[in-house]
């Protein structure tokens, strides 16, 4: 008997051992970081942004969403809690707003990018996604990451952190002079660019 019930243990667990595992979802019709204009590559007009996610330690809940303007490094943050499709979605859509510029969006394969057919409708924008396991291929959201590090340190509990001290971090780091922009603020740079925008319209007018 005791022979027979060690038999019955030992083939429950080489069952466990060789369940199935439930095959991951895949990000269909990816539009690869390869087929990105010369433009996008060489950080030539506003709007074409990095994307990343922070996440929480082990024990800890949500996600920060971080996108960064490749030309001008101007950094938009959100926290997304609970973590889910729709609300990075819902995320993304307040970044546009804030930033109504974006062209396009070059993130990593995160299955939270499911939709992400869907999501560039909704958008108005093109996603672009990195090849597996390439991060240095979305450099400037890499970098800033390691700047956002110090006040979100890894393995913290992301939300433990309130969506006001996001907000501040936005602001500070769109403060921040670079070296990369000759001095400057991405604040600065925005406005600069704005102003350029805005010069030929001026010109037009006084023709008329």
């Amino acid at each position: 008997m005791y022979g027979r019930r060690i038999e019955s243990h030992r083939a429950k667990i080489f069952k466990s051992k060789h369940r199935r595992k439930t095959p991951r979802a895949i990000l269909d019709g990816k539009r690869m970081i390869s087929k990105r204009p010369k433009r996008v590559n060489e950080r030539k007009g506003l709007g074409h942004m990095e994307g990343d996610f922070i996440v929480s330690g082990k024990s800890g809940k949500g996600l920060g969403l971080v996108l960064i303007d490749r030309n001008i490094r101007k950094v938009f943050l959100e926290m997304i809690l609970p973590v889910s499709v729709r609300n990075v979605e819902r995320a993304l859509v307040r970044m546009k707003k804030r930033f109504p510029e974006i062209k396009t969006i070059t993130f990593d394969n995160d299955i939270l990018f499911l939709e992400h057919k869907r999501l560039e409708k909704k958008l108005d924008v093109k996603i672009y996604f990195c090849h597996p396991r390439s991060p240095w291929e979305k450099p400037s959201v890499e970098n800033f990451n390691k700047w956002l590090r110090r006040y979100i340190p890894k393995n913290s509990d992301i939300s433990r952190f309130s969506r006001y001290t996001f907000g501040q971090l936005e602001a500070k780091a769109n403060r921040r002079f670079m070296d990369v922009l000759g001095f400057r603020t991405p604040d600065e740079m925005y406005a600069k660019a704005l102003k350029r925008k805005k010069r030929p319209r001026a010109r037009s007018k006084r023709r008329k």
